[in-house]
């Protein structure tokens, strides 16, 4: 069983995303624990919404890769298109930060809504 947090980010009807995408997971991972959500500016692109932002930990049978193409399958169902704009509106953002105890996304360090969000549920 592998264990991992995962950052969540969305701009765009940003609590009801929010609240599908937790439906999903938890019917097809073992949620263990979520953060506390926030809101912040963007980054990159300023003139857009704000971001309600937070982590999830998880339990799954996946590996890594096979996990990282089920996250981009549910930002997909949830509407977020090919966006040649990298710090652009999106419906969900979801990436794996810390995978069985390891941080794996350079972001942690760099962005404190991330980082508070991974050490409130680690």
């Amino acid at each position: 069983m592998n264990e991992c947090i995962i950052g969540i980010g969305s701009n765009i009807d940003a609590g009801i995303n929010i609240s599908k995408m937790l439906e999903i997971l938890g019917h097809d991972l073992k949620i263990i624990r979520v953060s506390t959500f926030i809101n912040t500016n963007p980054v990159g692109i300023t003139n857009q919404p704000d971001f309600t932002n937070g982590a999830v930990k998880i339990q799954t049978t996946l590996n890594k890769k096979e996990l990282k193409r089920y996250l981009k399958k549910v930002e997909k169902q949830l509407g977020r298109g090919k966006s040649k704009e990298k710090y652009g509106p999106r419906t969900m953002d979801l990436d794996i930060v810390v995978w069985n105890g390891k941080i794996v996304d350079n972001d942690y360090y760099k962005r404190d809504f991330l980082k508070k969000s991974v050490d409130e549920i680690v």
